[in-house]
């Protein structure tokens, strides 16, 4: 096997947990959003807290991720 491919998976698997990151935080906003209409049984305070969440784990989290996994830091 070529000493490269190792590298590419780990790339591949990071890409791809970054990108389920943003998915997931866009999921909960909408959630966070549905719970605010009082459309559900459930209080809107977590509507709120979903709906923070939600922002912060689909534009900071992968931010954030992406800096710590960057090769350019890499000595």
């Amino acid at each position: 096997m070529d000493e490269g491919r190792p590298d590419e998976s780990k790339a591949k698997q990071r890409f791809l947990f970054i990108s389920l990151m943003r998915v997931a935080g866009v999921v909960m906003v909408l959630l966070g959003l549905i719970i605010t209409t009082d459309t559900t049984p459930l209080p809107n305070w977590l509507g709120w807290v979903l709906v923070a969440l939600g922002v912060t784990e689909a534009l900071l989290v992968p931010q954030a991720l992406a800096r710590k996994w960057s090769s350019k830091n890499r000595k």
